[in-house]
């Protein structure tokens, strides 16, 4: 099964979405966006941006844990992946971002 973004309004009102593998599992966070049609304009970065390698900033965690930025071009953070327990699984996660990234398939949590 393909990946998809997921889109959610957060405690405080705002909106937010994650790419989320084929298997369900969250690969990269967004920013909190104030409005949809920003959050929408996320995703339409990521769709753009995942598949260049030049847009991963791989960073390591004050507790030394691997994870990694998304950019876009203008070096704006589009999303941040998970704490990962090796630098592999982070390329692991960097990959699946690559893969699911592309994908058009859209579900919006925001109205529940």
């Amino acid at each position: 099964m393909a990946g998809w973004y997921q889109i959610s309004k957060t405690s405080d009102g705002q909106f937010q979405f994650a790419l989320k593998a084929g298997n369900g599992q969250t690969i990269l966070v967004s920013e909190r966006y104030k409005a949809l049609d920003s959050a929408h304009n996320g995703i339409a970065s990521v769709q753009k941006n995942s598949p260049d390698d030049a847009r991963y900033e791989r960073k390591e965690a004050k507790n030394g844990k691997p994870y990694f930025v998304l950019k876009a071009a203008n070096h704006q953070v589009i999303g941040n992946s998970e704490m990962y327990e090796s630098e592999a699984a982070r390329e692991n996660g960097i990959a699946s971002v690559k893969t699911n990234g592309p994908t058009t398939t859209i579900k919006d949590d925001s109205a529940a």
